[in-house]
């Protein structure tokens, strides 16, 4: 409500782009760890491949193997579900806010924050936020596609050396999850898919700017070897 009330025109859609945007900044750090974890998983996904192969009928000595492998590398392969979690609270106060959107209760509002009159619940005069919106559920699975497939391409464990089982994960990863998520967002109120739209934008820019990073730090080892 505190956007609501600031951002001009009164837009409930651009209030939630300005939220998004704030709590993803505050979560940046976090997320750029996770997207390094994920990286590394996927680089090392043959060795992974080959120690459960090799492992497969003492399962007590793969998990001993798999997290040696994690652990030499630094990698938490819990890492990656961190911010997952931490968005569930607002993904369900977003959906209680615009399953209400018609009778919003104002004490739950902090005393400083002054209840509008009226509450516009149409995104840019197009889309009413508190109905569904398939347009908007395929463009967070489409969004999802490119993250995804932004992770697994160029790594070395998806390309060489990855067992069938690996590939098959990783074309499951690539494609069952949008289509999960156009499901799910295109059951709900369209505010959420909006905020997933806003989420894996920002996850994109920032997962070109972790990986350049990575692909910059690997060449400047390179060069300090050579020399």
């Amino acid at each position: 409500m505190f956007l609501y009330n600031t951002v001009p025109g009164y837009d409930m859609g651009l209030s939630i782009i300005i939220l998004t945007v704030i709590i993803r900044l505050i979560l940046w750090p976090l997320n750029s760890k996770s997207i390094k974890n994920q990286k590394l998983l996927a680089e090392l996904q043959p060795k992974i491949d080959e120690i459960r192969k090799q492992f497969k009928n003492d399962k007590e000595t793969q998990a001993k193997a798999l997290m040696n492998v994690y652990k030499e590398n630094k990698i938490n392969p819990l890492a990656g579900f961190l911010p997952i979690v931490i968005q569930i609270p607002i993904i369900i106060a977003l959906y209680r806010v615009f399953l209400n959107s018609s009778n919003i209760d104002a004490s739950f509002l902090y005393s400083f924050i002054q209840m509008p009159t009226t509450v516009h619940v149409i995104f840019l005069g197009l889309v009413d936020l508190t109905k569904k919106s398939l347009v908007l559920a395929i463009l967070s699975g489409v969004l999802q596609y490119f993250q995804t497939k932004m992770i697994l391409s160029g790594s070395k464990g998806i390309s060489q050396g990855t067992s069938n089982f690996g590939r098959i994960m990783s074309q499951q990863m690539l494609y069952f999850g949008p289509i999960i998520s156009i499901v799910i967002f295109g059951s709900l109120p369209a505010a959420l898919p909006l905020y997933w739209i806003v989420v894996t934008l920002m996850t994109l820019i920032q997962q070109y700017f972790v990986q350049k990073n990575q692909r910059g730090n690997v060449y400047d080892r390179r060069e300090n070897n050579k020399n």
